[in-house]
């Protein structure tokens, strides 16, 4: 697998692969959320291609403190064959290289199947709770 960072090029078919995982929601508007991106640290937005294939996504940011890992996304027909492990090793050297001590990442509570994969790669559960405020609505 060839993993890069985002293309403008990328962006139907990264939609397209975040629809398929189930990654989108109502109240995130995928574009708006890619052109976000691309305004900030965009080097930490990769996908990865199989022959030419947009076929995984990750998508990283450090604002000094701790790193952030978003939309983690590995094409159903390519789930459980290694490249979501390699797209988190990757953007964890990325964040690594930057100073970033630790990373946080958010999953569904009821999602059990990526848990038990992000526990598998090291990450564990922390005691917290995650607040959240909306200061623009994609809706």
């Amino acid at each position: 697998m060839e993993i890069r960072p985002f293309e403008l090029d990328d962006e139907s078919a990264v939609i397209a692969l975040w629809e398929q995982c189930g990654l989108i929601r109502p109240w995130n508007d995928p574009k708006k959320d890619i052109d976000r991106k691309l305004c900030v640290q965009p080097h930490l937005f990769l996908v990865g291609l199989i022959e030419q294939e947009l076929v995984a996504t990750v998508m990283a940011g450090y604002e000094g403190h701790r790193g952030w890992i978003n939309y983690l996304a590995v094409a159903p027909s390519y789930q459980q064959t290694g490249l979501g492990r390699t797209m988190m090793a990757q953007v964890e050297q990325r964040l690594h290289e930057v100073g970033c001590p630790k990373i946080n990442l958010l999953v569904r509570s009821k999602n059990n199947q990526v848990i038990k994969f992000y526990e598998h790669l090291g990450y564990a559960v922390d005691d917290v709770i995650i607040l959240g405020k909306r200061l623009e609505h994609d809706e």
